[in-house]
């Protein structure tokens, strides 16, 4: 099994930066790919950026270059940086590992908030 915790969520003003943790327990780390997703209330859950197991990476386009996704295999954690944040990234957000080889294998952490706010 794969665990993940989502951290480093809270509140920020318009313009302001945060920076998400995802931490995964278990083995194999590497050979996951790792989604970051987010839903707001009374909104659909969207992708936000991908990485790769070989640490390919795709963003949304409503993040127009602010967001930025990383990984550290040897720490078994994924990062997304995320600047210039405004009212609209409010959401909680979701971290998701899919196998590489078995995409049936999926596991999603319970999320962290995000609240963008004057």
């Amino acid at each position: 099994q794969v665990q993940l915790v989502e951290s480093g969520g809270g509140l920020v003003q318009p313009g302001g930066s945060l920076r998400l943790s995802c931490l995964a327990s278990g083995s194999n780390f590497n050979l996951y790919d790792i989604g970051w997703y987010r839903q707001a209330p009374g909104k659909q859950r969207e992708l936000v950026a991908t990485i790769s197991s070989g640490e390919a990476t795709d963003y949304a386009d409503f993040l127009k270059g602010r967001f930025t996704i990383s990984r550290d295999n040897a720490r078994r954690t994924v990062l997304l940086q995320m600047n210039s944040l405004n009212p609209e990234d409010t959401a909680v957000y979701y971290c998701n590992a899919k196998h590489v080889k078995w995409t049936d294998v999926e596991y999603w952490g319970q999320g962290t908030q995000v609240t963008v706010s004057s």
